[in-house]
């Protein structure tokens, strides 16, 4: 494996080189060397991260080591070269296409790999130890690299900054506590916690492309922020001894019992509350890449009726959320339409809870591809 890797290494160096000669040619040598030398320096800290990892690569710790890779961590590790490439445009000057898009595009396939490197390990029989730390380790990388380019573009709050550093201060705070011999007790499996950070990678990867305005994409960062942060929270009260770990399935049970068919209530509201002037249906009905006048109307209505039901409640809130996305600088009380991004962002985190009909949408965002 230790051969495997320096190949996968040079041939990322290759890669970086590649990208180097395009920008030069396209742009300028100043971007290109540092573009070069800020993807190298990440690309550097994904190897000293899977280097020591190697003795990991095995299904369980009683079990012998893999002979290869597998091609898993082969597309998590391409995903931690995507997420170097897209760091490559930190600092510099964005108004291009080059400068914008280009990490936009990078990113945008790191975020897709992050579904199908497990999907790869499970349909070639070959899950690992490895992998899923390095799905972590990276995940929380790219999420540092990320917002830190969105913010530079003016389409993210710095704020978002709080869940980028979130990850590594609870891992520091582990250590710490296990320095010192201080009590550590390990917050129970919660698949709310994969969901919301694969959100946040697809959210990351739409804020990147220069689609809606930051008016909308500002709040949208903070509306999807917040429910990672108070799970960080809530982990860390388990991990402390100041919260018992069932205290998480307390949470889950409220959430789906209450919250979450509340928002669903809380939306009808927002929706009546919304002025009559606004006229909001023959605002829709201009849409340029739909043909059929009635048509936007008509998905609106539908998407509004799946959530009320909660019939696959999550694809209406997102349908909802791009409506939103494209008229938002229209809506009336900045009350009123933030309050809605927040109803829709977290029926789409969520999901629409208890009393509803069907919910094959949280199936899917919960399920694990290929097993």
């Amino acid at each position: 494996m230790q051969h495997e890797l320096q190949v996968i290494t040079a041939f990322g160096y290759a890669i970086l080189i590649s990208g180097f000669g395009y920008l030069f040619f396209t742009e300028n040598g100043l971007d290109a060397g540092q573009w070069i030398l800020q993807a190298s320096l990440i690309w550097e800290f994904v190897i000293w991260q899977i280097k020591p990892r190697l003795s990991l690569n095995r299904p369980n710790a009683e079990a012998p080591l893999y002979k290869t890779l597998g091609w898993g961590n082969r597309l998590t590790i391409l995903r931690g070269l995507l997420i170097a490439m897209t760091g490559g445009f930190l600092l510099l000057p964005h108004g291009n296409d080059f400068n914008d898009l280009l990490p936009a595009l990078f990113y945008t396939l790191a975020a897709l790999l992050d579904r199908l490197d497990g999907y790869a390990a499970r349909k070639s029989k070959q899950v690992s130890i490895l992998g899923s730390e390095l799905d972590i380790t990276f995940d929380a990388l790219g999420l540092v690299i990320a917002p830190l380019l969105a913010i530079s573009l003016g389409r993210l709050h710095y704020s978002y900054l709080l869940l980028s550093v979130a990850y590594y201060i609870y891992c520091w705070g582990l250590k710490y506590r296990s320095q010192h011999e201080l009590a550590l007790f390990t917050p129970p499996a919660n698949a709310v916690r994969r969901t919301l950070a694969g959100f946040q990678m697809a959210l990351l990867a739409v804020i990147l492309w220069p689609v809606f305005q930051p008016s909308f994409t500002l709040i949208i960062g903070i509306t999807f922020m917040l429910p990672v942060l108070f799970g960080f929270i809530v982990d860390w009260c388990i991990v402390c001894g100041w919260l018992v770990p069932g205290f998480v399935i307390t949470i889950d049970r409220f959430s789906y019992d209450y919250f979450q068919p509340c928002l669903r209530g809380l939306l009808m509201l927002l929706l009546i509350l919304i002025p009559a002037e606004l006229n909001l249906f023959s605002a829709i009905k201009q849409l340029s890449f739909l043909p059929v006048s009635f048509l936007p109307v008509l998905i609106v209505f539908l998407s509004l009726g799946v959530i009320l039901f909660g019939y696959a409640g999550r694809i209406g809130a997102l349908i909802l959320l791009l409506f939103a996305g494209e008229y938002f600088d229209h809506l009336p009380s900045p009350v009123l339409s933030t309050s809605l991004l927040f109803t829709l962002s977290w029926l789409l985190l969520l999901g629409t809870g208890r009393f509803s009909v069907w919910q094959g949408d949280d199936d899917w965002v919960k399920r694990y591809e290929g097993a």
